[in-house]
């Protein structure tokens, strides 16, 4: 038995195909645009910043609860031998850099 097509069913086949390499031939030419590449490389920098800008959040969130946890108990109230501390070191920074600055006014 011989598989023999008839010249319509090669005439069809032949259609179908180029109607396919149209489609094939048209998203080529819309991934090479330079609409679609900058789109393209647009959306890549957006997700890395997205990206970035999530894991910053996430280390921040972390480090802001971990310094938290260090000056208030579980109940959250201050732990003043560690505030205390703390406290009186920013003051003495404080009161360092208004006296150099009073220095280079004078």
């Amino acid at each position: 038995m011989s598989d023999a097509r008839t010249p319509a069913q090669i005439e069809a086949d032949i259609v179908r195909r180029r109607e396919q390499l149209a489609v094939t031939l048209d998203e080529i030419g819309i991934r090479v645009h330079p609409k679609t590449i900058v789109g393209d490389a647009k959306a890549r920098v957006a997700s890395t910043v997205d990206q970035t800008a999530g894991r910053a959040f996430v280390a921040l969130n972390r480090t802001v609860s971990d310094v938290k946890a260090r000056f208030t108990t579980e109940d959250g109230a201050p732990r003043l031998e560690r505030v205390v501390p703390v406290a009186l070191v920013a003051v003495a920074l404080v009161g360092l850099l208004a006296v150099s600055a009073r220095k280079r006014k004078g």
